[in-house]
């Protein structure tokens, strides 16, 4: 008999923490997206990770068969957290495939080349400023 720890069973099927599990369920339930239309498979990874990735299939290729979309995920060394965010990127693909909108990722990334755009004008304000308060003092 195999014992199970507090820490396997308080793991969900994709080895993460139930609140994150059961946010994406509702969130794939909102956007009808069920898994009798996702076909799942499993294929080797690449890059680091040495022996381990090379023998096991980790990496997790996911379609949804009504839009045809595809995604595949190998950020992990973990087939479980793969499989998990396989399902938040397909999520974040049909929503903007509905709406139409920039999916959330992309709103952080554009809020973030803005911060920097407006940080770089600010910096370059400031070196202007100091270089005419250098040449004529000198």
């Amino acid at each position: 008999m195999v014992a199970v720890s507090s820490v396997d069973a308080d793991m969900g099927k994709f080895g993460v923490s139930p609140e994150k599990e059961r946010a994406l369920e509702v969130r794939l339930q909102v956007l009808h997206i069920h898994e009798d239309d996702l076909e799942e498979t499993f294929v080797r990874s690449s890059g680091p990770g040495g022996q381990h990735v090379n023998k096991t299939s980790t990496c997790v290729r996911l379609v949804h068969r009504p839009t045809g979309l595809s995604v595949k995920v190998q950020e992990s060394r973990s087939q479980g957290l793969n499989r998990f965010l396989a399902r938040r990127l397909l999520a974040d693909r049909v929503e903007q495939q509905l709406c139409g909108a920039a999916s959330l990722h992309e709103q952080q990334h554009n809020k973030i080349r803005r911060q920097k755009q407006r940080r770089a004008r600010r910096t370059l304000q400031k070196r202007r400023e100091n270089s005419g308060n250098q040449s004529s003092d000198g």
